[in-house]
């Protein structure tokens, strides 16, 4: 399995010097497993996947965690789409509001210049009943699970040759209204995972003024991470106001709490067409 992040930012894109080192593109995850590309979200990384992907004629496989902007926003520059007869799976996140066609629908009215219906490839938006929570893409496997988060949405875990990855983003897990998912739900949902990718926007002094915003402080996704013996923990979606100094001091925080734990775990921060291969 081999993973590439495309965009690691949350909430809007950072451009800027400040941003160099772990990127300012929103969020988007390409997942090469079994010879089925699969992308996690639709950020502003998706674009220039998409400049990659369009060499290819194999079918698409897109799972949304859910419809905020920053994670559909790069679907219109999402060259594919364009691809005549190139076939293009969309699933959409478990999200309160009920809207599996959203990513396409910012593509109509005076939203977008090119309407969804001048798209050229086979787009099939595979709207799974709620109470599907697993399924095959080929040899590939996928769970899904509610995550805790204004609107809803989905977390994915995805296996493939003995190999597992789960993304957890934009997921409070502590928030002040009724959870979807409890703590040790996540544990056993991304127990053993061999990297765990999870929202790591605030910090502890972001709080309580961000309380209920849907995103997890760092300390809670590496104490996620050790709860459920992940090998691999990507600290994700980065605040936009996050500077490389800034992400560098959280990182290295993080760490020094897996060493004062006793976890053997590997803890770092996404950056930007960073590529991991699970082997």
């Amino acid at each position: 399995m081999k993973i590439t992040f495309c965009g690691v930012r949350g909430s809007i894109p950072s451009p800027g010097k400040e941003f160099i080192k772990y990127g300012g593109n929103t969020a988007c995850i390409h997942i090469d497993a079994d010879d089925k590309d699969i992308i996690l979200d639709s950020g502003t990384g998706i674009r220039a996947l998409g400049a990659r992907l369009i060499k290819k004629t194999t079918p698409i496989h897109l799972l949304l965690s859910h419809n905020h902007w920053d994670h559909i926003q790069g679907f219109p520059f999402f060259a594919p789409i364009f691809q005549s007869q190139r076939e293009i799976n969309i699933y959409p996140g478990l999200t309160e509001l009920e809207e599996p066609e959203a990513i396409l629908n910012q593509m109509t009215g005076s939203l977008f210049p090119v309407h969804r219906d001048m798209l050229t490839a086979e787009i099939r938006v595979h709207n799974l009943a709620s109470s599907i929570t697993e399924w095959e893409i080929g040899s590939v496997h996928i769970k899904r699970l509610r995550m805790n988060h204004p609107g809803g949405g989905s977390s994915y875990r995805i296996e493939a040759n003995g190999k597992s990855l789960v993304y957890i983003t934009d997921n409070e897990l502590y928030p002040p209204y009724t959870k979807a998912t409890d703590f040790l739900d996540f544990v056993a949902f991304a127990k053993g995972a061999d990297l765990l990718v999870h929202d790591a926007q605030y910090l502890v002094s972001d709080m309580p003024a961000k309380s209920g915003w849907g995103h997890s402080v760092a300390e809670e996704a590496v104490k996620l991470a050790m709860a459920c013996n992940a090998k691999q923990l990507a600290l994700y979606s980065h605040d936009p106001t996050r500077t490389d100094t800034d992400i560098d001091e959280i990182i290295e925080h993080s760490q020094l709490i897996t060493e004062l734990g006793g976890a053997e775990l590997t803890c770092f921060a996404a950056e930007e067409n960073q590529v991991l291969v699970l082997a």
